[in-house]
């Protein structure tokens, strides 16, 4: 929890004051300032979180209830879990015992190998595409490529600019992986196969989620984000772990 809910949340012992839908989005936009009323109906709808009703039917969440919204949102953006492995870790924590005298032990996101996220200064790895914007100038200033580099990038495609030539938190990660990979030698004609690549994915996700994004039901729009969400969770580390397999003989292990 980030200090400024923390100094919202009440003590512990105390009366928990309930809080309408948009007193909570309110306390989440503060550190998941992407999140709308309907990503929260989403989620209780999935049954990931369940709010009290008011008499007049009104939904009412507590602090516990914004701490489990928090920990499902921080699975999400930080390791890409799915909701079923989210549900799963959140039914485990419900079944353990109540210990008198004992505090509830903090919600913290696992990811499937036991790894907890955490993201260092500058780290933009698992921001939403909406958190930056930037210029040309920006963009060479904040990744540590040079004008000419990001020029070539833009002509083999690995790289694109948002219209009218504004880059996104993803142009900025693309930009910062090759400035990476160019301190061991590679050069960008050489990672013109990891676009053709992606946009083989591309077209295999878009065909399990297009049915869904085009339904004109708000739902069906929120399954189809998380559903593209978990598929790019799953092939970072299907890849990943193919390039730890090819590398072993190389390493001799």
């Amino acid at each position: 929890m980030n200090e400024r809910a923390a100094a919202a949340a009440p003590a512990a012992g105390r009366p928990q004051p309930l809080m309408s839908i948009g007193e909570v989005l309110a306390h989440l936009r503060v550190e998941f300032p992407d999140t709308t009323i309907s990503k929260l109906r989403f989620l209780e709808a999935e049954g990931l979180i369940e709010p009290q009703r008011s008499p007049a039917g009104y939904r009412k969440y507590s602090w516990d209830d914004v701490a489990r919204l928090r920990f499902v949102l921080t699975a999400q953006r930080d390791q890409y879990l799915p909701l079923r492995v989210i549900r799963d870790q959140l039914a485990a924590m419900d079944r353990e015992p109540e210990v008198t005298g004992r505090q509830r032990p903090t919600l913290v996101a696992v990811g499937p190998a036991g790894e907890v996220p955490g993201r260092g200064p500058g780290d933009v790895s698992s921001a939403e595409p909406g958190e930056v914007r930037l210029g040309r100038t920006d963009l060479v200033a904040r990744s540590g490529i040079d004008e000419s580099t990001l020029t070539e990038l833009e002509r083999l495609g690995v790289l694109v600019s948002s219209p009218p030539g504004w880059y996104d938190t993803d142009a900025l990660i693309i930009a910062q992986a090759v400035a990476g990979l160019a301190a061991y030698g590679l050069e960008p004609r050489h990672l013109r196969g990891y676009r053709t690549a992606a946009d083989r994915e591309v077209g295999l996700f878009a065909q399990l989620v297009a049915p869904l994004a085009r339904q004109n039901d708000p739902a069906a729009r929120a399954r189809a984000a998380e559903t593209a969400r978990e598929l790019v969770g799953l092939s970072q580390r299907l890849h990943a772990a193919l390039v730890r397999v090819g590398l072993r003989a190389t390493l001799g292990r």
